[in-house]
């Protein structure tokens, strides 16, 4: 629960500390004396947005710290969960707001983003303000209302898992089915990538090779020919040897008498011998040399082959290899993405089946919950001072939502004899505040809210109907701490812990000071509300009768 509030400087505050305690806490004071601003602080400390107009003229910043005591079992579960500790089970949360625009937020004096201290916020306070009443104006959050009343949640959880699991596997149903109408088109194009290169069943590096060694064999075909024309012209018809032979018997008869020919003529027979010699090693050489002219063959189709391909998809052999991989596992997909479908098709029947039976049997507990809740409901609107109002729940059956199949709004009747018809259409701002108030009661022990704060509710209402209005508060205080502010004196009566928000002006400036009444605090502050100030000795004894009877109550 919230134990005690620190405020520095907000707005008309210089500074005040206000205790509360777990029961009905009670704000009262003149209008414009602050009680707006102690709610905002209350806000601010709560993560909501603030902007620097609430710092005090004159100061640099604003300080709201607040004390949490008794954490609940959920908060300290979140706690241990963001490493906060909370020793004696409980911590503080300050807001800092610059005059400069800029806030600090902390909880325990660790520093913590805004997002944090609304989450932890929310599970700390419920602040109930004129436009919570919105809510019952919205019919979308009628299905919320009565499924907090109910309080229990495992048929709408375990429907959730099935109906998001339905959702997923429609999903993917559907991707698959928008996946397969192009499915054809680019099967007969994978399929022809798969034939194309496939039918070469390539080897990495493979068309590098083939390279080298169709070179090769090409240049084998003109070594043959080259050497069997160079011995050919050494040994053929008219061949140098012949020729040499020739020129050697021309000079052999003068070669005693002259030694310059003689000199030429054994020139002449150490060529003849030299070629001779050539002309045997050409022939080794002309063996050695072998030629294939099917592998030449073989060769060069295969080359034109792999370029062919190359040249129609821009890649390298080894590119190639990786397309043909890539398409094969491809295609396996697309033809595997059939069978996909069919056990989609089927899991998404079974798992339709089994959330429309579960949305059935939400249906049926919501059913269940609405009858008794119309009867809690009408008995506290009744107590309310709004007897013969008539509460229906219109529950009826639709679309498979998130939230089940239910349709749920509530329907009012304020009058005898009238058909029940939408709140939004009938119901006064005095009578919205009372029907929230019976709905904050009747699920008051439901959730683990421990605090839980009203703003205006006595909006609209005067007499008997306020004076109830205060019991309910009462009795709600006996279940979680309320803080309510008012300006009604039948509502103030009903408080366990009174206290006034007063304005005053110390040293030419107003100041809000924040009061905890005794008795006779009390039976000032009361007569005040119900005569004006400085009031008479007959209204303050009329103070004191009604704060004893409100204590008998």
């Amino acid at each position: 629960m919230l134990k005690e509030i620190y405020i520095r400087n907000l707005a008309v505050i210089k500074e005040a500390v206000i205790p509360l305690n777990e029961k009905l806490n009670i704000f009262t004071g003149e209008t414009g004396a602050g009680k707006s601003i102690l709610i905002n602080g209350i806000n601010a400390v709560l993560g909501q947005r603030c902007t620097k107009d609430i710092v005090r003229t004159g100061c640099d910043k604003a300080e709201i710290t607040a004390l949490f005591t008794e954490l609940s079992k959920d908060v300290c579960q979140k706690l241990d969960e963001l490493g906060i500790s909370h020793d004696g089970e409980e911590i503080t949360v300050t807001r800092e707001i610059s005059a400069d625009g800029g806030s600090v937020s902390r909880i325990n004096c660790r520093t913590a983003p805004v997002s944090l201290l609304k989450e932890i916020g929310s599970m700390l306070i419920n602040i109930h303000g004129q436009h919570d009443n919105q809510i019952l104006l919205n019919s979308d959050r009628h299905l919320e209302i009565l499924d907090d009343f109910g309080g229990d949640f495992t048929l709408l959880n375990d429907y959730r898992v099935t109906f998001r699991e339905l959702q997923q596997t429609a999903r993917r149903l559907g991707e698959l089915k928008k996946l397969e109408q192009s499915r054809t088109e680019r099967s007969l194009y994978l399929n022809g990538i798969i034939d194309d290169i496939g039918e070469l069943e390539l080897s990495e590096g493979e068309d590098e090779a083939l390279e080298r060694e169709y070179i090769t064999a090409k240049n084998s075909e003109r070594t043959i020919t080259a050497v069997r024309n160079a011995i050919n012209a050494i040994t053929g018809e008219e061949a140098a040897n012949d020729m040499l032979v020739s020129a050697e018997t021309e000079l052999a008869v003068f070669t005693e008498s002259d030694s310059k020919l003689n000199t030429l003529y054994e020139r002449l027979s150490a060529a003849e011998i030299e070629l001779a010699d050539i002309a045997s090693e050409l022939e080794n050489v002309a063996e050695q040399v072998e030629l294939d002219g099917q592998r030449l063959e073989y060769l060069n189709a295969r080359l034109n082959s792999i370029n062919k391909l190359k040249r129609k998809y821009a890649l390298d052999c080894d590119g190639l290899i990786k397309l043909y991989d890539d398409a094969s596992r491809e295609i396996m997909q697309l033809e595997g993405s059939d069978s996909e479908i069919k056990e989609l098709t089927a899991k998404r029947e079974q798992l339709l089946h089994k959330v429309t039976e579960q949305a059935k049997a939400l249906y049926d507990y919501r059913e269940h919950i609405a009858e008794h809740f119309t009867q809690r409901v009408t008995a506290e609107l009744e107590f309310l001072n709004m007897s013969g109002v008539i509460i229906k729940v219109n529950h009826v059956k639709g679309k498979l939502t998130v939230n089940g199949m239910d349709s749920v709004e509530f329907l009012i009747s304020a009058n005898k004899g009238e058909e029940p018809k939408p709140i939004s259409k009938i119901a006064s701002g005095g009578e919205l505040s009372r029907i929230m108030l019976a709905l904050k009661s009747v699920i008051a022990d439901k959730d683990s809210i421990p605090t839980m704060i009203f703003d205006e509710i006595d909006t609209g209402v005067s007499g008997k109907a306020a004076q109830k209005i205060g019991i309910k508060l009462h009795e709600i205080g006996r279940l979680r701490q309320v803080i309510c502010v008012t300006h009604l004196s039948q509502i103030a009566v009903m408080a366990d812990n009174h206290l006034l928000i007063e304005k005053q002006v110390v040293e030419d400036r107003t100041e809000t000071h924040v009061i905890q009444l005794d008795q006779d605090g009390r039976v000032s502050e009361i007569a005040r509300i119900m005569g004006g100030d400085d009031p008479s000795r007959l209204m303050l004894d009329n103070a004191r009768a009604e704060l004893k009877k409100a204590s008998e109550l």
